[in-house]
């Protein structure tokens, strides 16, 4: 099941400084690492963007999942990354797979020495860069990053594979874009003015979500009526909602029907909302 999670530009509206936008991002990267979220996309929101917008959040997303042995050698410094120290660490659980003892597990590496015959050194992890030849057909630069799968430490046997690491990817594009991928899934939009998510409805739902799902945030003060320019008198329940060229919701849900606070935070609403929808049978 391919997990996609979408959210605006304007995430950090509302944070007094940029220490506290981090932060935020720190609990948002959190949330989709948690849930196993395999593609964070971040979408337009110009309107609503204040100090910080889409440039600022996608770097400390995409900082925030890359391993700590990675960072340095994988970010320079940046503007963007004044306050990264505020982060929570995530510790994405490594994927296991391919051999049946689940040995096998995936990790990142960056390209840091490329040699004749297709041979390149990698850090990933290791004590040491180690040597690894790279797939047929695929082309490295150092300096770039490459998905690693190890079957055993000591010896070293490794291999570089053409798969996703383990955490999520982040992208930056627009949300009709997001929501017409062939593995978007079911398409939902949170909003307060959705309908009310019961046990009843979610058991309805969790059949469905198990070919994948694509689930929609607003940002603090600007919830997604707002940013699509919808009535929330009109709110649509299934496909149908045009924000773009072929493209909709097939449902608004209101996962905490019982919020007691005026505003629920992005993140909030994230935990709440993944938690329902991540359940299975």
């Amino acid at each position: 099941m391919t997990i996609t999670v979408c959210v605006p530009s304007s995430l950090v509206r509302e944070a007094e400084d940029k220490r506290e936008a981090t932060r935020k991002l720190g609990y948002v990267a959190r949330a989709a690492t948690v849930f196993r979220a395999d593609r964070l996309v971040v979408f337009p929101d110009r309107e609503g963007e204040e100090r910080w917008g889409g440039e600022f959040v996608t770097t400390v997303l995409q900082y925030a999942v890359t391993p700590p042995y990675l960072k340095q050698e994988a970010w320079d410094v940046r503007d963007e990354l004044e306050y990264v120290g505020v982060l929570p660490p995530l510790r994405v659980s490594p994927q296991t797979g391919s051999e049946p003892d689940g040995s096998e597990s995936l990790t990142q590496g960056i390209v840091t020495e490329v040699g004749p015959e297709g041979r390149v050194r990698v850090n990933c992890g290791m004590q040491h860069p180690i040597s690894l030849l790279t797939p047929s057909g695929m082309e490295v630069e150092a300096g770039e990053r490459v998905t690693v799968r190890i079957s055993s430490r000591e010896p070293v046997r490794a291999r570089i594979v053409d798969e996703t690491p383990p955490g999520y990817v982040v992208e930056r594009t627009d949300l009709a874009e997001a929501l017409d991928r062939d593995d978007a899934g079911v398409s939902i939009a949170t909003s307060r003015h959705g309908e009310e998510l019961s046990v009843q409805r979610l058991s309805t739902l969790v059949g469905r979500l198990h070919d994948g799902m694509t689930v929609v945030f607003g940002s603090p003060g600007r919830g997604l009526p707002d940013i699509l320019d919808i009535d929330v008198e009109d709110l649509p329940t299934e496909r149908g909602a045009s924000v773009g060229p072929g493209s909709g919701f097939d449902l608004w849900l209101n996962t905490i029907p019982r919020q007691g606070s005026e505003v629920v935070r992005t993140e909030e609403a994230m935990f709440a909302s993944l938690a329902c929808l991540t359940l299975t049978e």
